[in-house]
């Protein structure tokens, strides 16, 4: 089915809150300026004036957050309500609003980024902007009395960053009144014009490694009066993750996977330290909660093996994101009422984590997978590298499934 074509499904002429023609420009002009001026986590200074600026156009309200970074803002809370305590569950929409620290290195696009190792190559422009225009969309339904129930838009601020903004906008009081929350994210394996949809858990578990060995070096000719390090890191790096593997039901995806190792300065000479770092990620909660003690244990199991001193720095992350059913059919249900139920499509657990899961530690939500990927595009342009791109026909879906969802929800 074409795009000109979705306009004309069911559902569509009755279900208000489609993206004007003139937004949706300004729109996609807003993303791009996201996507020129990237800021890391705690750091987003400019994306959150912006986006504050722009709701506060629309008469908003936004609140930045106490942390300095991040926003959040109400539509269609009665003051008088709000003060008596008698204000309904707010459905909350959240966006993260960071960008990565790798190059961008897109050619031939008008809109790269402009600051040297910086790029959104996660998508959360997008995200941001999606936000943003369901917020202004939902403000002028409200202006016309046809909000059925209050709405938060909830900007977070970094998300990239272990353990998550997500926990810091929970301090701020981003989840106070909120009884419900969706999200979404880019997926760049599935067609812009299409999301994809799961119960339970959407994403992993995801913790940070990193692991000093010591021990007595010396001379590549006598290894027996040494520690022999580069061997102890080696059976560590491949030992460790077969260990904690065999530690668990295999059905709970526990995996040690390395990205850093460091030792040693020449050919000859046996080292007195080496550097290991890595990621702990993970499918099933359960075993998230057993994972640093079997890593732990896996570890120093190998480094006594060798007569190395082990120092492990176990950094906690995010649980599994896991989608509450009720909500997950209430994006269905939206996005069937938008572009029909062929527009959906079942989507995997991924092994990459996502903050949003501690606001599912307090208040029901799901998250969707909004497809980005340009029709007839071969290949996959991947998040977290700095080609990273999005089809800007995706900034429509996600505005008017967010406002969908809110309008179905509020009916409910």
């Amino acid at each position: 089915m074409s795009r000109e074509s979705e306009a004309d499904l069911p559902g569509e002429a009755t279900l208000p809150g489609t993206l004007p023609e003139a937004l949706r420009a300004e729109l996609v002009a807003f993303r791009r300026d996201l996507h020129m001026h990237p800021e890391l986590g705690n750091q987003e200074f400019r994306t959150t004036a912006a986006i504050k600026e722009r709701l506060e156009k629309a008469g908003l309200k936004p609140r930045v957050l106490s942390i300095g970074t991040g926003l959040i803002c109400d539509i269609g809370v009665d003051p008088e309500e709000s003060d008596s305590g008698t204000v309904p569950p707010v459905l909350a929409l959240r966006a993260d609003i960071d960008a990565l620290p790798i190059p961008d290195t897109k050619s031939e696009c008008a809109y790269r980024s402009t600051v040297p190792d910086r790029a959104h190559a996660c998508g959360h422009d997008i995200h941001t902007t999606v936000v943003l225009g369901a917020g202004l969309v939902l403000a002028e339904l409200h202006k016309q009395g046809r909000l059925p129930r209050p709405v938060r838009l909830l900007f977070q601020p970094a998300e990239e960053v272990l353990p998550g903004g997500a926990t810091d906008a929970i301090e701020c009081g981003a989840l106070d009144g909120v009884g419900r929350i969706i999200a979404l994210h880019c997926d760049p394996k599935v067609d812009a014009g299409r999301i994809g949809l799961r119960h339970g858990p959407i994403t992993s578990a995801c913790d940070r490694l990193e692991v000093s060995l010591d021990g007595a070096g010396g001379h590549t000719a006598r290894p027996h009066l040494t520690t022999d390090l580069v061997t102890a890191a080696a059976r560590v790096v491949t030992d460790v993750p077969a260990l904690v593997a065999r530690r668990v039901d295999a059905r709970s995806g526990l995996a040690v996977t390395w990205g850093r190792i460091e030792s040693g300065h020449a050919c000859n000479v046996i080292p007195q330290h080496a550097e290991l770092s890595g990621t702990v990620r993970c499918l099933d909660l359960d075993a998230w909660h057993q994972a640093p003690d079997l890593v732990h244990a896996a570890i120093d199991e190998i480094a006594n093996l060798h007569r190395a001193k082990s120092e492990i720095n176990y950094v906690r992350g995010v649980p599994p994101v896991v989608n509450d059913p009720v909500i997950t059919e209430l994006l269905r249900d939206a996005m069937t009422a938008r572009r029909g139920a062929h527009s959906i499509e079942d989507t995997e657990q991924s092994l990459g984590g996502e903050d949003f899961s501690w606001y599912l530690e307090q208040v029901p939500g799901a998250m969707a997978r909004l497809g980005v990927r340009r029709p007839g595009e071969r290949g996959v342009r991947d998040l977290h590298q700095g080609d990273f791109d999005a089809d800007e026909y995706a900034i429509t879906v996600g505005v008017e499934l967010f406002t969908a969802a809110a309008l179905i929800d509020g009916e409910r």
